[in-house]
């Protein structure tokens, strides 16, 4: 039975357990023994992080290797072709080996919950290596990530100049969303990528688009309570005036990363005493957590530029899988970018105008629906790669207080409804588990799905759309903030 609330932490594993550290000796031996290799890797930032971490391995051992990065709906159905495939931030949730042959060898480097036991292997007749970290007590949802478990088999080969995707994939993969803070497993492979000089950690405000976007624009765009600053730049930059903060200097408008720590203790007081007067009392005691958190930047990336932000860094990643040009965001990350770089910038603008076009339509037809614990929107038309992100940024319309879900269906072939929730932080930091609620809910009626406290979705049938939001609805009674 899923819990409606996360369980309490006692204990933060921030080295490799002996017991998954024999798995890598032994992932490290196959790989050298190998010789046909295949790569299959989740479809967002961290699974193209992990995805080119290993392609960069097995690049300087010099493997041949093919990479493919895909998503959930198409893995059980895979055929296996290669001596041995590699799947990364995938596949422990699913039956990817049904087509196995007795000399098929398979590897995999996943954080998600696993639907096999640790020794599975030795109920087969092939070679089946699984690492995931809920196996050794680490909990993949906070403290290590698929892009961080491939990282830690490159680290075996000695190849810690890698660590800095591994801090990247955690940053998309909103490792950091709880506390703040990389913490578990991602804190060793932060160590090591600011040991390595790539890395630096700054205690800041917890805005998006801290070395590319206005301040008030990132001020506007605070979405986790509804503030007179939200989706309002007007209001952003009456607030930094009242503070005596300029908007502008000489190169033009101002970023976070521009301000001194004298205006950033002022706009944190400010935005703290703002939030204590909006939310509900038992919230009071997670503003702070909403309002700063740490900040990594890449130091051989240049500043003032989307790349310099881990944030900003991943979700261009992202953009590029949600447009299916993976091929860019594997390009970039591995070292590659004269031409990519220029096709991102193309496929950015894109995929801006998509999103503006399809929040507008949801604004100007008034498809936000509200019920008595949820609300939500038929998405029908966007794509089912982006329903999510959408329905991020339309939290902001809607009521703060509740999660917001998206549909759409998956795909022209398949009618069958792709769902995707988004929530305020301040729900995840008051225990909710929209991941684990959504898993529950989706199996019980067919389908499949899970994900982040903040951030999931689910694949179900299409005539149970009914049946997930009553049950949804009936399971956040009582949990949910009015």
């Amino acid at each position: 039975m899923v819990n409606e609330k996360t369980d309490n932490i006692t204990q933060i594993i921030t080295e490799i357990p002996k017991s998954m550290g024999d798995l890598y000796k032994k992932a490290k031996e196959i790989i050298e023994t190998s010789k046909n290799i295949k790569i299959y890797s989740h479809n967002d930032c961290d699974g193209i992080s992990a995805g080119a971490i290993l392609s960069i391995l097995l690049d300087r051992l010099g493997k041949e290797h093919e990479i493919e990065i895909i998503s959930l709906d198409k893995l059980e159905n895979l055929k296996i072709t290669h001596e041995l495939t590699i799947f990364s931030d995938l596949a422990s949730g699913q039956n990817i080996d049904k087509n196995a042959h007795d000399d098929s060898k398979f590897i995999i480097l996943d954080h998600h919950p696993p639907i096999r036991d640790i020794n599975y292997n030795d109920n087969v007749n092939y070679s089946f290596l699984e690492i995931n970290s809920n196996h050794h007590g680490i909990d993949g949802s906070h403290y290590v990530c698929g892009g961080g478990l491939s990282y830690l088999l490159a680290r075996e080969f000695g190849f810690k100049d890698l660590s800095w995707i591994g801090v990247l994939a955690a940053v998309g993969d909103m490792q950091n969303g709880r506390s703040g803070k990389l913490e578990g497993l991602n804190s060793l492979i932060l160590n090591d990528a600011v040991d390595q000089g790539y890395v630096d950690i700054i205690s800041d405000l917890s805005l998006y688009g801290r070395q590319t976007r206005p301040l008030f624009v990132a001020l506007s765009f605070f979405s986790d309570v509804i503030l007179p600053i939200t989706n309002n730049k007007r209001e952003a930059i009456a607030l930094l005036e009242k503070l005596d903060i300029p908007v502008k200097n000489q190169y033009g408008s101002r970023t976070l990363s521009d301000l001194t720590n004298i205006e950033k203790k002022k706009l944190f007081s400010t935005i703290m005493a703002m939030l204590s007067k909006s939310v509900p009392g038992k919230y009071v005691k997670y503003i702070p957590r909403l309002v700063s958190a740490d900040s990594y930047e890449f130091l051989m990336e240049e500043n003032k530029t989307f790349l310099r932000d881990a944030s900003e860094f991943s979700t261009a990643m992202n953009a590029c899988t949600r447009n299916n040009r993976e091929d860019i965001a594997l390009r970039i990350l591995k070292g590659d970018r004269l031409e990519a770089l220029d096709e991102l910038e193309v496929v950015s603008k894109v995929h801006k105008q998509y999103l503006a076009q399809n929040i507008q339509r949801i604004q100007d037809q008034k498809l936000i629906v509200q019920d008595e614990n949820i609300q939500y929107f038929n998405g029908e038309g966007i794509k089912s790669s982006v329903v999510g992100t959408v329905a991020g940024m339309i939290l902001s319309y809607g009521d703060w207080k509740k999660p917001i879900i998206g549909f759409t269906r998956v795909s022209d072939e398949n009618k069958d409804w792709k769902v995707s929730l988004r929530c305020s932080r301040l729900l995840a930091f008051d225990g909710i588990h929209f991941g684990n609620i959504i898993r529950d809910i989706s199996q019980k009626i067919g389908g499949n799905g899970g994900g982040h406290s903040v951030a999931c979705g689910a694949y179900i049938p299409y005539e149970k759309k009914d049946d997930f939001l009553s049950l949804l609805n009936q399971k956040l009674e009582g949990l949910i903030s009015k």
